[in-house]
């Protein structure tokens, strides 16, 4: 079980959730095999404070690329259901850098997101976030992008790709700004690959995060973001289906 300080409204924070279902699926996986790409679809909602299960199953387990499957269930019912990908380094020929830059510059402390107490999701107490592009929930903006720099609040972790998969999910969706008054978007499924090599990382470090709407329309958006360490390396790419009510 999840303590309501995670909460997100009715259901538990997504990013807590998928971060849940992946370690589990991490333990079953040989170290040397990183995690190359994390598919989760939030079935229903989740409770807090109430036992779940998570069941995982490995689909195929090869030499190089091991692909797994995770399912959160609670009450019986599937709540979460993540599909993960982890692949060994293998030598190859190819090499074609990232080009994606960030002009962001590196936060000197928090200025997280200006929400009432009656609006501000629990889940916000574990994370400082330093908006730097884009407006606020719910002003009315037309913006539809949305740039800043995150951490956890706990500074003494040892950062490991669960606690960046609880990290990265953090940001409101990029149209809750566009919105005149408080209504509701949630994701429905969420892609999330990630990059190495990576840099050994402290949880006193910033993580910049650009996210923008590709399009919004029906009472669907889809977004994507790049997520970049301190030092300016890519780190992962997010996209998500986010479903729009209002």
């Amino acid at each position: 079980s999840v303590p309501s300080s995670w909460a997100q409204g009715r259901t538990l924070y997504g990013g807590i959730s998928a971060a849940l279902v992946y370690q589990a699926m991490r333990e079953l996986v040989a170290p040397d095999k990183l995690l190359r790409s994390l598919n989760t679809s939030f079935v229903g909602p989740i409770e807090s404070d109430n036992n779940f299960e998570i069941i995982v199953e490995i689909l195929r387990e090869g030499k190089n690329v091991t692909q797994v499957t995770g399912r959160l269930i609670q009450n019986s019912n599937v709540a979460v259901i993540s599909q993960a990908s982890f692949g060994i380094n293998r030598p190859s020929s190819i090499l074609v850098p990232s080009r994606v830059k960030h002009s962001l510059e590196y936060p000197n402390d928090a200025n997280c997101l200006q929400l009432t107490p009656e609006l501000a999701p629990k889940f916000l107490e574990h994370f400082d976030l330093t908006q730097s592009e884009g407006d606020w929930p719910y002003s009315d903006s037309n913006n539809s992008d949305v740039g800043g720099w995150m951490r956890l609040k706990d500074q003494n972790l040892a950062i490991a790709d669960a606690h960046l998969i609880a990290l990265i999910d953090v940001w409101p969706p990029t149209v809750l700004q566009m919105f005149k008054k408080p209504s509701m978007a949630s994701t429905m499924s969420w892609n999330l690959e990630f990059i190495h090599p990576q840099q050994q990382k402290s949880g006193l470090d910033w993580f910049a995060y650009e996210a923008k709407t590709r399009q919004a329309t029906d009472g669907y958006a889809h977004t994507e973001a790049n997520i970049w360490d301190k030092e300016g390396a890519l780190l992962a790419i997010s996209r998500q289906v986010v479903t729009v009510f209002g």
